[in-house]
């Protein structure tokens, strides 16, 4: 069955095609200064009638095209250290190859209780400790990764590879709680990392025949303006603007994925 033969409406019509760019803004926004803003890709690319599968391949092409305009923006700042990027994005890389031949074979929904208690659980760290969070710590900033540290990123790049959403916010608490980076680097490490293996996970899914390739290319137009705009942001406000809008994320992230949003508007 060709993927074409899914879709309930025509995505090239203007009004669809000004949602999916408006769309794809949001989610390079949100995934910029935080994370998780992909679960807007998989609404609207299921509602438009393309498969949880098939959503969860296409929506990486947009994905590369935002985190490179963002990586580029921290590069120019002199915010990005590409060489700790490439040396923990190794694990990470390997992960999300791992993670994306799981994903092609079976149902990713059982990862969505666990996703929403771990989102729980960084809250609390968010409010408990948020000098942490904000500041980091440099001595261990300076250290080459340790073994633990590697398998923490081959895991969180295998659920990158797997589902993709919030894994932006994995990539954070690791590199904050873990690495000792402070938020504004860390969330430049964090955007580089995703770019580093998200080509790695969309050949999988391209192996697959995953992926909308119209649909992937309209939303992209959206994640790359979202995602400059929000690098700079980051730049221009700082670690203190970072650590409250990750906060709003969290909980709009987890209360999505235990389903309040269901018992409160339907």
């Amino acid at each position: 069955m060709l993927i074409d033969e899914f879709l309930k409406y025509d995505i090239y019509t203007p009004l669809i095609i000004a949602g999916l760019i408006f769309a794809g803004f949001l989610v390079g926004f949100i995934n910029t200064l935080a994370g998780s803003g992909t679960i807007i890709s998989y609404s609207v690319f299921m509602f438009l009638g393309l498969p949880a599968n098939y959503a969860n391949g296409t929506i990486r092409v947009g994905v590369i095209m935002q985190t490179l305009a963002s990586s580029l923006i921290f590069k120019r700042n002199t915010i990005l250290n590409v060489r700790k990027g490439l040396l923990l994005g190794i694990p990470t890389v390997i992960g999300s190859i791992l993670g994306a031949r799981v994903a092609v074979q079976i149902n990713p929904a059982i990862f969505q209780y666990l996703v929403g208690t771990v989102m729980l659980l960084m809250l609390v760290f968010l409010f408990l400790n948020p000098e942490k969070w904000i500041k980091g710590r440099s001595d261990k900033a300076t250290e080459l990764p340790y073994f633990w540290q590697f398998v923490i990123y081959l895991a969180i790049g295998f659920y990158g590879g797997f589902i993709h959403i919030g894994v932006g916010l994995f990539l954070l608490s690791a590199l904050v709680l873990v690495s000792g980076f402070d938020l504004l680097k860390a969330n430049a490490l964090k955007v580089f990392m995703v770019l580093l293996y998200s080509p790695f996970a969309l050949m999988v899914y391209m192996y697959h025949d995953h992926i909308h390739y119209g649909l992937a290319l309209i939303s992209s137009i959206g994640n790359v303006f979202g995602g400059i705009l929000a690098s700079k942001l980051a730049i221009s406000w700082g670690t203190q603007f970072i650590h409250y809008f990750l906060v709003v994320v969290i909980i709009l992230f987890t209360a999505k994925t235990f389903g309040i949003f269901d018992l409160l508007f339907f």
